[in-house]
């Protein structure tokens, strides 16, 4: 595909076999990796803001389970994504249809066998988003 040619979204996902959601979601989840991997991302140059395929892999498990908790396995299942290698399908798909830039050396090859999404997305919440007070279970009443 020409450099200057740009089809949406909608078109790049309908070129594959993963649903239009999945697109949205590896976006947002790109963004959301670009933030936590660099300080202040919008001061640098989209070059300076680039993250491999193993950190966006990464990015993107921990955007599911931010997102979606203990359902992030069963929402990114219901996408067909299957494995770290689906989120390189859908990002060099947005590659080819001109939504996203690779450099030179990336590759859908690189997020091959990052991890296994099912043994990934045992999603536990972190001890510090754990309620400290506030609720108290109900006293078990004697009969």
């Amino acid at each position: 595909m020409s450099e200057t040619q740009v089809i949406t979204l909608r078109e790049a996902a309908s070129r594959t076999h993963y649903p239009l959601d999945a697109f949205h979601f590896v976006r947002r989840g790109l963004d959301y990796t670009v933030h936590r991997a660099h300080s202040q991302p919008e001061k640098l140059t989209e070059q300076e803001r680039h993250v491999s395929g193993d950190q966006l892999s990464l990015g993107l498990r921990d955007f599911a389970i931010d997102q979606y908790g203990h359902m992030a396995r069963t929402v990114l299942r219901r996408w067909r994504i299957n494995r770290t290698e689906d989120f390189g399908r859908i990002v060099f798909a947005m590659v080819d249809a001109g939504l996203m830039q690779a450099t030179e050396s990336d590759s859908v090859r690189d997020f091959d066998g990052v991890f296994d999404l099912d043994d990934a997305m045992l999603a536990t919440i972190p001890l510090d988003r754990v309620p400290t007070a506030g609720f108290e279970p109900d006293a078990v009443q004697q009969t």
